[in-house]
């Protein structure tokens, strides 16, 4: 597996949807790729961040988040919910 391959697979390995030789081949890759394991971690984290600064959905908006990101995102909630 290439480090290419690695970051196609990244979302799947770290929700367990990929095949077992899949997820060896992932593994072993990650044993020898610190820049992967570094990328994974990155990864990882910005994934928690990202669910941590959701967790309050009546919390206040910094003054610096532009209005269009915010339509979007409502807009991406409603669609993903209506589903």
């Amino acid at each position: 597996m290439t480090c290419r391959e690695l970051t196609a697979f990244i979302a799947d390995y770290l929700s367990g949807e990929i095949p077992p030789e899949t997820r060896l081949e992932f593994e072993r890759h990650l044993a020898i790729c610190p820049n992967c394991v570094t990328y994974l971690r990155s990864y990882e984290d910005t994934v928690r961040l990202g669910r941590h600064a959701f967790e309050d959905d009546e919390g206040p908006l910094p003054d610096t988040v532009p209005e269009d990101l915010i339509e979007a995102v409502l807009s991406a909630r409603s669609k993903s919910s209506a589903g």
